[in-house]
Formats: C-alpha cells, structure tokens, sequence
C-alpha cells in the first residue's frame, strides 16, 4: 500500500459522526427488534456515511415515476462528482443533534427527521443543477416538496451547520442564498421581491 493510500484508508476510518450514527442503530435493532430491517437496510448494511444517506433519501423520496434505485444511482454518481455533500451533510447533522433538543441521538436526523432530509436532498438537487442536471434537480425539488412539505429551488447556494426545524412549509426562492450556521423553523418563506427577473430573494448571512 503506498502512503496516500494508507493515509485515505485512516482518514476514511476516522469519522466519529458516522461511528455514532451506527451506535445509534445498533441501539435501535437491541431496543427496539421491530425496526431491526430498517436499521440494517439504511445503516448498517453500508459502509460510508454517504451511501447511508444517499441509500435513506432514495427510499423516501421513491416513485413511480423515477425509482429508488434510479435516485441511488444518480446520488452516487453526484457524490463522485461532488464529495463536500457528504462533509455539509454531517456537519448538518451535528448542528442539529447540538441545537434541537428534540434530538437525542446522531441518528435520528438521518432516519426520522423530515426538516435534515429535505436539506439533504436540496445539497444533491443543487449540485446536479450546478452539473447541468437541471431536469433531475428539479424533479428533486418537486419530489421533496411533496414528501417533507420543504420547497427549495435547486439554484439555491446552501451554506454548512444547517438546522430545519420540522421543515413544514419552508419556501425558498430561486435567487435566496442561505450561509454557514443558519436555523430555520416551520413556515419560513424566502419569498420573491416582485422583480420580473434577476436577484429576486433574501439572503440570509452566515449565523
């Protein structure tokens, strides 16, 4: 093995947000026997952070119309593409565990938490827009909007540290730009200004 191969597999073995997420699986299949297929099937059966999420999104966002295998595969070759999703996606998640006091467990953004799903989902829309994949990032966003009641338009530069409380009803615009460390709670419309065209929607600064 040479060294930057040795140095990428430590790099990969040291990701505690992932490690925790897993404990908390392996909590859920000994507590809770019932829920041991949906633990294995979205957590433990993978062995990367970003498959599981990739792998949770699919499901949830599954129709007939485009499949959960069909959004895998487009995920996964998104993340090729684009590997600060799965960094943004984690540091999400840590935002959320630290500010919503209705978490208790690294998991539980990934498995039950609609409002950390519906930005999950934006950060591949956006980059698959930014890749030229307009249709599918569009399919997303409607998609989304449908399942986690969030509606953000895949044009949306999205900062790191974000925490969607709930998600209800939250609109953003097409021009809206949202920074580093920003939480956000149900019914929050970054909404256009009237202008016809151009720069049309708030922007919402780092914190």
């Amino acid at each position: 093995m040479t060294t930057s191969a040795r140095k990428s597999a430590e790099i990969k073995a040291i990701d505690p947000v992932w490690d925790a997420v897993r404990a908390g699986a392996q909590q859920i299949v000994t507590a809770e026997p019932s829920l041991s297929n949906l633990a294995y099937s979205t957590i433990l059966n993978h062995e990367t952070f970003e498959q599981a999420l990739a792998h949770r999104l699919a499901a949830r966002l599954h129709h007939d119309d485009v499949s959960a295998d069909l959004i895998r595969q487009a995920f996964a070759e998104t993340l090729a593409d684009a590997p600060g999703i799965g960094e943004a996606a984690r540091v999400d998640l840590a935002a959320t565990l630290e500010r919503d006091p209705a978490c208790h467990r690294a998991i539980e953004p990934l498995l039950f938490f609609k409002g950390y799903q519906a930005i999950q989902t934006h950060r591949f829309a956006h980059a698959m827009y930014k890749a030229g994949r307009r249709d599918f990032a569009l399919y997303l966003q409607s998609r989304a909007s449908q399942v986690f009641q969030a509606d953000i338009n895949p044009a949306v530069p999205m900062g790191k540290g974000i925490m969607l409380d709930h998600g209800t009803g939250l609109v953003i615009g097409e021009t809206a730009v949202v920074g580093d460390n920003v939480s956000m709670l149900q019914n929050v419309t970054l909404g256009g200004t009237g202008k016809s065209d151009q720069d049309r929607h708030p922007k919402i600064g780092n914190g």
